[in-house]
């Protein structure tokens, strides 16, 4: 039944349970151990697939290795490991458990080789993932983590739904191309359009990431959109589709992105906004573009991991994070300032940086298959990325203005685990064919001819220009402190005030009620005492001679009745 080689996700849940029940440097040990051992693994372990379960009719494959599971299995390792070397200063057990959980779970979900096992680690990634939440013991994060994991919840629900449908369709559960044939097609995609921040079904991420830990951040950041992502292109791939899906997620992000205060949030909807790239290519579904997809994926975990890590050492050592009351911490961070710069460099695509050589591949198989108002748009959404992470990101947390506050470098183990992502971005923008041998389709690529890198530079000069211009003549939207609600105001303000309402509406009625019903109920007592009680009218005692004559008055009046009726 089971193979010698071991699943990924057994090697994090063991480091979870030590995790729990060691501390200190011991603890730290462990969860370092974990990612490593866990690619050395996978490195030995053959394409194919194991640790096979029969399920009543069923057959369920616990770990199913192909080229596309491995992308993503070496992508999850690797992000695991940078993020447990940022958290390394923690002495959270919740959260350091919770931690390797999550990426067990989401370890779990790419390798699984049947739609059962993969909503098994569906489910687990909500609940894990929503304890990162609420570790930072706020009322604000209490409050987000429980919408974050209603919704994921739902997802899981609608998943299950259309599981039970395909199974009774087809007798099979294998997790496969799917489509959108059949009531299951549609549940399943909605399933993992709300994992992948859909338009409409994404306010989930934009509301409970940035009140994650400045480390819990960072994990989810990780895993569960990309998570989503791979089950896309493994169900979905070449759907329509998902390429206007794909292209509304790149554009409508960057106009709340530029309105927005906390930074961190700005790096959640950019993060919409690098999920709408990929989900164009999954939709385009030729290789390149598949491979586009997948590369960017891979890209972006390093890349807006380093965003959301520099911005999480801001809050560490600050305690602030919006943009308002940020500025000028170049002076005393500086380390932090040049990695942060790093990262906006790779998301904003600029050549000799990682998200240069994954965006044009998307943007060349656009172009390629005749979906030019679709490349427009990402031209559009490349310009606007830069200007909301590229360099308002970097701008307002440490140049703008001269906030007064004189913050030191995060600890040792920030910086190094910044460090190592900030060498990955750079190094795979400039050795490409490190990533690219392990997309899931051979490609002969090159994204550094003069069209592609010309097109770009002219991009991010003239935008730099435009963000230039607009703050000279005070027309960029200022920091100002504020929530910005969009979609999540139906479930945030619409829905708790009309339920206030009717609750206010119901406790009038049963008001009214009490008071008609204190009027009334004396009316009645006086009623029923006049009438039943021992001197009332029908509890007086009558002569027998009076009930006869009663008796034959009516028995006169029916046969009379009879008669006429005969």
């Amino acid at each position: 039944m089971f193979g010698t080689e071991m699943a990924p996700f057994v090697i994090f849940f063991i480091a979870a349970v030590l995790a729990a029940l060691t501390h200190g440097w011991v603890r730290a040990g462990i969860m370092l151990t974990a990612p490593i051992l866990g690619a050395i693994n996978l490195w030995m372990t053959p394409e194919g697939s194991y640790w096979a379960i029969s399920l009543l009719d069923f057959e369920l494959s616990l770990l199913r290795v192909d080229r596309l599971a491995i992308l993503f299995g070496y992508l999850f390792h690797l992000a695991a490991f940078i993020a447990i070397v940022y958290s390394l200063h923690l002495r959270d057990r919740m959260q350091q458990t919770a931690s390797m959980l999550y990426a067990g779970s989401a370890l779990g979900a790419v390798f699984a080789g049947d739609l059962l096992t993969l909503f098994v680690f569906w489910e687990l990634l909500a609940i894990t993932s929503v304890f990162l939440i609420w570790a930072r013991r706020t009322s604000h994060s209490y409050h987000a983590g429980m919408r974050y994991l209603l919704i994921q919840i739902v997802s899981g629900l609608l998943l299950l739904g259309g599981i039970i449908a395909y199974a009774h369709l087809y007798g099979s559960i294998a997790f496969e191309d799917i489509g959108l044939s059949g009531v299951h097609g549609w549940l399943i995609f909605i399933a993992f359009g709300i994992k992948c921040g859909f338009p409409f079904l994404h306010n989930w991420l934009t509301d409970a990431y940035p009140e994650a830990t400045p480390t819990g951040t960072v994990f989810l950041s990780a895993f569960t959109t990309k998570v989503a992502i791979y089950a896309l292109a493994r169900g979905y791939p070449g759907t329509e589709l998902l390429v206007y899906i794909g292209a509304a997620m790149t554009c409508f992000p960057i106009f709340f992105a530029v309105i927005e205060n906390d930074l961190r949030r700005v790096l959640a909807y950019s993060l919409i906004n690098q999920l709408g790239f990929m989900v164009v290519g999954i939709g385009i579904g030729t290789a390149l573009a598949i491979n586009g997809a997948v590369a960017h994926a891979f890209n972006d975990v390093i890349f807006k991991g380093l965003l959301f890590m520099s911005m999480g050492a801001v809050l560490h050592v600050t305690g602030k994070i919006n943009g308002s009351e940020l500025g000028g911490l170049y002076k005393t961070m500086p380390k932090t300032t040049i990695l942060c710069i790093v990262g906006a460099a790779s998301i904003s695509a600029f050549p000799l940086f990682s998200g240069f050589v994954s965006k044009s591949m998307i943007m060349s198989a656009a172009l390629n298959n005749d979906h030019t108002w679709v490349w427009l748009m990402l031209l559009f959404a490349s310009a606007g990325v830069f200007h909301h992470a590229g360099i308002k990101i970097p701008y307002f947390a440490f140049f703008a203005h001269d906030s007064g506050i004189r913050a030191k470098e995060p600890p040792l183990n920030m910086l190094l685990a910044m460090t190592i992502a900030a060498t990955l971005c750079v190094t795979i923008g400039i050795f490409p064919e490190l990533l690219y041998q392990l997309l899931p389709y051979d490609l002969d690529y090159n994204p550094y001819d003069a069209t592609h890198v010309l097109a770009q530079t002219q991009l991010l000069f003239f935008s730099a220009l435009a963000f230039v211009w607009l703050n000279l003549y005070k027309m960029y939207p200022p920091e100002l402190p504020s929530v910005n609600l969009e979609v999540d105001w139906l479930y945030r303000r619409l829905v708790p005030r009309t339920l206030q309402r009717l609750s206010e509406a119901k406790s009038r009625l049963v008001r009214q009620m009490s008071t008609a019903t204190a009027r009334r109920v004396p009316r009645m007592m006086h009623f029923i005492s006049k009438h039943y009680a021992p001197q009332g009218v029908l509890a007086k005692a009558s002569s027998t001679g009076t009930a006869v004559m009663w008796t034959v008055f009516l028995l006169l009046i029916y046969l009379l009745v009879d008669l006429s009726l005969g």
